[in-house]
């Protein structure tokens, strides 16, 4: 069974899962589903076609839904969906798509959103993914799976971030980013690999030192960055090496941070 304060408000229409817990002044729209056990803390207001997954808690002044930031959009129908087991902390903003981009701005698992970040229309942002306090995600990003980003930071439009990967507080990162790079400086440069981040999910040595080895000659061989990233690719034998030459040479509209 549901609580419900007898202070919010529940447009008719949304759908509300079994055992969610929604707060004083919270409103909640007519096409939102709110799936089983979620919780908004007081003062949020989910609008919008919007979706949140299963035991998401979302904490006070959070604005989730709403029309994107964009002199594009129209009114037309887009949508945003939130999966299950978030964290979204104070003052986040979420919204949905553009018409342009998809129509959809998506979010995975496992997520921890802190206080003031935003996460613009059409981004894709994978699972367990960390955005620190204060940072924006601009339209169209993708945010891959287990990627960190510091406090203060800004990322820009259509930029991709790999797996993994981890930027440090107060970049501006304005061009992708390889799977499990580090990134760090006001106007962000590659500075190596995230070796904490991969320590903790338990990569092997074997595949670190191949990727030690990967971004010593992304760094440092000849050739323009693509060229060297294939010659990589038909020489690796490491899954994730493999990972980072088939981000580089996959379709992208932003060309790649590389190693300062």
């Amino acid at each position: 069974m549901s609580r419900i304060h007898p202070s919010a408000i529940i447009e008719e229409g949304a759908e509300i899962g079994e055992g969610c817990v929604i707060g004083p002044f919270c409103l909640v729209g007519a096409e939102v589903r709110l799936g089983a056990g979620v919780e908004l803390k007081s003062h949020v207001v989910v609008t919008g076609n919007t979706e949140i997954g299963a035991e998401t808690v979302i904490f006070s002044f959070s604005v989730i839904g709403e029309v994107p930031q964009d002199l594009k959009f129209k009114g037309e129908e887009t949508r945003l969906i939130v999966g299950a087991r978030n964290r979204i902390r104070e003052h986040v903003t979420m919204n949905t798509g553009t018409e342009g981009g998809g129509g959809v701005t998506r979010v995975g698992d496992d997520g921890l959103f802190m206080a003031g970040c935003h996460i613009a229309h059409d981004a894709q942002v994978g699972d367990r993914v960390i955005i620190v306090n204060n940072s924006a995600i601009a339209g169209h990003c993708v945010i891959e799976d287990d990627v960190i980003v510091g406090g203060l930071c800004g990322v820009h439009q259509w930029v991709r971030i790999g797996q993994g990967a981890i930027i440090g507080a107060l970049s501006m990162v304005t061009n992708d980013v390889i799977p499990h790079g580090l990134v760090q400086g006001p106007r962000g440069v590659l500075d190596g690999l995230n070796l904490v981040g991969l320590k903790r999910r338990g990569v092997g040595r074997a595949d670190i030192t191949a990727l030690r080895a990967a971004f010593q000659m992304l760094a440092q061989g000849e050739g323009a960055f693509q060229d060297r990233a294939r010659r990589l690719g038909e020489e690796t034998q490491s899954d994730y090496v493999r990972q980072i030459v088939d981000f580089v040479t996959a379709g992208s509209d932003r060309s790649f941070l590389t190693p300062g």
